[in-house]
Formats: C-alpha cells, structure tokens, sequence
C-alpha cells in the first residue's frame, strides 16, 4: 500500500512539472509552426468537387458520374484504344470582357484493353501522348472495365496551378470539363462519329469559388 502512494507522488510530481518545462519562447514557437501549418492547407469545396491549397500549389479533388457509351465499349473490347482529357480552368468573370483565365491544366488517359491477358490498362499524363510515348504516363492495371472507370471518375489532388497567380480576394470561377478525345480514333471511326451522341462524351461542371477561404 505504501508503495503505491508513493508511486502516485511520483507521478503527481511529474504531472506538476510539465508546465514548467514548455517555456515562453518554446511554446510560441510550438504554436507559431502550428498556425503556419494550418494556412498551408486549406479547403474550399463544392457539390462534389474539392479545391484545396497545399504549399504554392492549388489542387483539385472531385467526383465525376458518368457511363460509357455503348458504341465505346465496344470499341475497346475490339481493341481500340480511347482516349479522354480532364480539362481544369480558373476563370475570372468581366462583364466588359471575356472571362480572364487565371489556371489552366488538362490531364490525359488512354483506356485499352488487352484480350491476351484480359485486363485493362490506363495511361495517365500531364502530356499528350503524341511524340513522347507511354514511358512517361503512369500506368495501372485492372481486372475489369467498371474498376477502370471508377478510377477515371475520381480525381485525387491534382495540381492545376499556383497560389500566386490567383487573386488573394474575391471570387473565381471553376470549370472542370471531361470528354472523349476522338480525335485518336482510326479515320473511319472518327468520319462516323462525327454528329452522332451515341459516341460523344461530355461532362462538365461549373462551381463560384471564394479565394478569401483559400
């Protein structure tokens, strides 16, 4: 019983003393790294949609619905390769002129489908695909095309811009936009798409951005 008492002071004393080792200056400093961590980071979100500041950087986070077109599916089971674009803009409204762009950035992917091994694969890059091969683009793998397309849906953090090329006030616009790229389909697919829904793609969203919350 007196062992136990005494091991309770001890650990009474030790409490009592942990105010005194975070000195004044130590302690601002603690809080001083925790404020700027905090304005290093900051989130502006929408229906869907995350704008997030980390650093110098903005990023973008969303959720986009949408199903291929059947005529597509088919394609890429013939082994055609499709190819899409995810293009992010920050506008400015003027009503004496054209909105300002203040970001902009487009990200590229390549769907195809490989019936030796049955998997799909998906190039991803910040590049067309055009002179510079797939060496640069990160590649994944999946068993099946709703897995593949679910990862096209999401959108996790990427960066469309820097911090000092928006205004530190005011507002923005965000315009976020995701279609097919016919333009890498074979000749004749792209004469029979021309015109035809059953073939098209599109998917855009539009969100008013406050900057004073980023």
């Amino acid at each position: 019983m007196q062992g136990r008492q005494r091991r309770g002071l001890v650990v009474a004393a030790a409490a009592a003393l942990v105010p005194a080792l975070c000195q004044p200056t130590a302690c601002q400093a603690q809080e001083h790294a925790a404020a700027n961590a905090q304005a290093s980071t900051s989130v502006v979100e929408g229906a869907g949609i995350q704008l997030q500041r980390d650093g110098d950087a903005v990023l973008l986070t969303a959720a986009l619905n949408w199903s291929l077109p059947d005529l597509v599916q088919d394609a890429l089971l013939k082994g055609i390769p499709v190819h899409f674009i995810a293009e992010a803009d920050m506008l400015q409204e003027r009503w004496y002129w054209r909105d300002e762009q203040l970001l902009s950035a487009d990200r590229y992917m390549r769907l195809s489908y490989q019936p030796l091994t049955r998997r799909w694969r998906l190039y991803t890059g910040s590049q067309p695909f055009e002179g510079q091969g797939l060496g640069v683009a990160l590649s994944s793998s999946f068993e099946t095309l709703e897995e593949a397309v679910q990862s096209m849906q999401r959108i996790v953090r990427w960066r469309i811009g820097q911090v000092a090329d928006l205004p530190s006030s005011g507002s923005a616009i965000l315009q976020l936009r995701f279609r097919i790229d016919l333009s890498h389909f074979p000749r004749p697919l792209q004469i029979g798409a021309l015109g035809r829904s059953d073939w098209n793609l599109l998917v855009t969203r539009r969100e008013r951005v406050d900057l004073d919350k980023l």
